[in-house]
């Protein structure tokens, strides 16, 4: 029989499903919509048929397929007990009993398991990615958010409670911007796609830069390609932008770095495709803040997941790692 896994990841809008092998390749994909009903029984009942056509359209293709496991990765996943607990995002309140309430549809599958989505996409790194040998490394998932996931000695690290490697709401500037979670200054209001987009608001602000190639775009229109394709053409805003988020975000790793000294930091999402823009002064920014038995050691590297399938692979990547222990 051919082993593979089912990956879920559960976003706000949408809910992106595939079958995948033991090589991380994804056989078959799917989607659902996240549902704003709050439901969460409807919704687990949704997916789990959803499930099942993705695996049936597999096994038209090659019937000697056998399911080993779902990985799902979601918004303040807990592994620990499988519970989706006060996720902002999404419409279900309170604490979830996510994987137990899955398992009911599938008896016959015995490893299901549930972490939030940037602990998934380590696991991905580690398993099919830029990560494969690594024993000490961490990820940072930048886009709407930061998300964070961290891995010492080869093993994802949850804490106490399950919900570690919240690096995104490291506090860098004291009373700084408001953050979703309600408190004020965390990396992420700075250096995700969005807070690009109030950097970018703010030097226009700043600079009265009307002659900006953004200034004609509206708050809600306005994304990290579009600061990015004006930084190539040349705008003085937008190139600051890709300063500013850099030398918060350096400032950001070499946090972690002190916290746990790694081989890599990975980075991942649409700000990374702008390369050496964000790179270059991250890593220049990283070095400066570190303590010098740290300095010009650990890599800063892009993701190697292929974006387009990441979280997918990374949710089922999740299911490989719970079989080898």
């Amino acid at each position: 029989m051919r082993k593979v896994t089912v990956g879920v990841d559960i976003g706000g809008t949408n809910t992106a499903i595939g079958v995948v092998d033991v090589d991380g390749n994804v056989q078959v994909k799917n989607s659902i919509l996240t549902p704003g009903h709050g439901d969460a029984k409807r919704y687990i009942n949704d997916l789990a048929i959803a499930i099942n056509d993705t695996i049936a359209k597999v096994k038209e293709i090659d019937a000697d397929v056998e399911l080993v496991g779902i990985g799902i990765g979601a918004p303040n996943g807990n592994y620990y007990k499988g519970t989706i607990e006060q996720a902002a995002n999404l419409s279900f309140k309170g604490v979830v009993p996510f994987v137990d309430m899955l398992k009911s549809h599938f008896s016959d599958v015995e490893t299901i398991v549930l972490t939030n989505d940037a602990n998934a996409a380590a696991i991905g790194e580690m398993i099919y990615g830029g990560a494969k040998g690594m024993r000490d490394f961490a990820m940072f998932t930048l886009g709407t958010g930061v998300g964070s996931g961290l891995v010492v000695n080869g093993d994802l690290v949850y804490g106490d409670d399950g919900f570690a490697g919240e690096c995104g709401h490291t506090t860098l500037v004291s009373d700084g911007r408001l953050c979703g979670c309600g408190r004020k200054g965390h990396l992420e209001t700075y250096c995700s796609a969005s807070g690009m987009k109030r950097t970018a608001f703010e030097l226009m602000a700043k600079y009265n830069a009307t002659d900006s190639l953004l200034a004609d775009k509206s708050f809600n229109e306005l994304d990290s390609k579009m600061i990015y394709d004006a930084a190539v053409a040349g705008d003085k805003v937008a190139l600051e932008v890709f300063e500013i988020t850099g030398r918060y975000l350096g400032q950001g790793l070499s946090d972690t770095v002190h916290h746990l000294s790694p081989e890599a930091i990975f980075l991942f999402g649409g700000p990374t495709a702008a390369g050496d823009m964000i790179f270059e002064p991250t890593r220049r920014n990283m070095e400066e803040n570190l303590h010098p038995l740290f300095r010009n050691k650990i890599k800063i590297l892009p993701s190697k997941l292929d974006a387009g399938d990441a979280a997918i692979v990374g949710a089922s990547a999740l299911v490989w790692k719970e079989l080898e222990k």
